[in-house]
């Protein structure tokens, strides 16, 4: 178990852990200094998806309650939607923790190679804090929880307080995700525009 969760810990940041296991290319992962078809679909896909969810998350918030049923069903998109994000990320977690990621160049200065180490588990954290919040926040009131049409079921119990308290934490974590989102878009520009080193190409085109 302690083997595991440290290589788990280390195929999770992009380009760290041990170069020569990650040269030899072991598995049908990634192999070289590109991730493969998998690696790079489920990033676009996810990438687009929580941008579309972090605009109808924002734009939701003022629909009014008339007429009715039309806040509740884009209210109840947003959850499908941030469901299915978050099975996608648990998915995400097992491909990493069987495929390593690429090899970063090796001219990367160690400070780069840890602040990405950082963000990627940052973000990683978020992914994971925002749809288990906001499911739980749903599960403490009296409206259920539709997962595409499709209602849930029920296992908690109307409790404001409970409410009050996981719509906090997702709010504050939608906030710091966005932040570093912000980062990671202008790490990747920089690598690609200024850098030049490749890096952006890693997760941009498959092999």
């Amino acid at each position: 178990m302690r083997k595991m969760s440290l290589r788990f810990r280390i195929n999770l940041a992009e380009g760290g852990g041990d170069q020569a296991h990650r040269a030899s290319g072991d598995g049908a992962g990634v192999t070289g200094d590109r991730y493969n078809v998998t690696a790079v679909s489920l990033h676009w896909v996810m990438a687009a998806l929580v941008l579309a969810q972090l605009a109808l998350g924002g734009w939701m918030i003022g629909i009014p309650n008339d007429p009715p049923g039309l806040q509740a069903y884009w209210y109840n998109l947003h959850k499908s939607l941030g469901l299915t994000l978050g099975f996608l990320v648990l998915l995400r977690l097992g491909w990493r923790m069987r495929h390593p990621a690429p090899l970063l160049p090796g001219a990367l200065a160690r400070w780069q190679r840890r602040a990405a180490r950082a963000s990627h588990v940052l973000l990683y954290l978020c992914m994971l804090a925002m749809p288990l919040s906001g499911y739980l926040g749903s599960s403490f009131t009296k409206y259920p929880i539709k997962y595409f049409g499709l209602t849930l079921p029920k296992w908690g119990w109307e409790a404001p307080a409970l409410k009050e308290l996981f719509s906090a934490i997702h709010y504050v974590t939608v906030w710091i995700f966005m932040a570093l989102i912000a980062v990671h878009a202008a790490a990747a520009l920089k690598h690609l525009l200024v850098d030049r080193d490749g890096v952006f190409e890693r997760m941009w085109r498959s092999r």
